[in-house]
């Protein structure tokens, strides 16, 4: 009896990649430029409502038990006093998502020393934060300071009515993450230009999405 040849199926199975993890903040990161604002413009519920969200973002990311501020000013408006970014940060260093010392100091973050930059100023899950040039571009962070990191002195509209307003008239300073760019100051981190309104279309309108800098104090 002759053998019986029996075809041999072959099941193929395919294999997807599958997608890059996210990167995993340090426990011991101090600083990041925040992932996403609260999406209502520069209405993020004045400073206390800005520390939130830093809090909020910092501990989803995994670093816990640290207190957070945004680096962010405020005028003396509505019976608040003057407050200035640099001075409710603490007194650093500060390290981004993946370890780097972006700055030693106050004195060295507002110096041309540090180290802040499109690859260093990172979101607080250790992302590159889209630039110019970048579709879309969100260079544009909200600081409303100037570049030594106080309050603009004047009666002019420089932190969209001290961070509570997304109306599309009023005025907040911003600065550029990748040090590029247009208006006064295209290489500050902090205080390049000012917003054309306070509502999201209007910060999305100059390449910006309502983020901002949360330091560690």
């Amino acid at each position: 009896m002759l053998p019986i040849s029996l075809p041999i199926i072959v099941l193929a199975a395919s294999v997807s990649a599958a997608p890059a993890p996210e990167p995993l903040a340090q426990a011991d990161m101090s600083f990041f430029i925040t992932s996403a604002g609260p999406g209502d413009g520069a209405n993020i519920g004045g400073l206390e409502g800005a520390d939130r969200h830093c809090a909020t973002l910092a501990e989803a990311a995994g670093v816990r038990g640290k207190t957070w501020r945004a680096y962010l000013s405020q005028q003396a408006l509505g019976g608040k006093p003057a407050i200035n970014a640099r001075d409710r940060i603490g007194a650093g260093p500060w390290k981004n998502a993946k370890g780097v010392v972006v700055a030693t100091s106050v004195d060295d973050l507002h110096s041309d020393n540090n180290k802040l930059s499109k690859e260093n100023s990172l979101t607080e899950k250790g992302a590159v934060v889209n630039g110019r040039g970048d579709q879309p571009n969100t260079h544009d962070i909200i600081t409303g300071s100037t570049l030594d990191g106080r309050v603009q002195a004047g009666d002019g509209d420089s932190t969209c009515s001290n961070w509570t307003s997304n109306a599309a008239t009023g005025s907040a300073l911003l600065g550029h993450h990748d040090r590029q760019g247009g208006g006064a100051n295209p290489t500050s981190w902090n205080s390049a230009h000012g917003s054309r309104g306070c509502g999201q279309d209007n910060l999305r309108a100059t390449g910006g999405a309502g983020l901002f800098y949360c330091f560690a104090v």
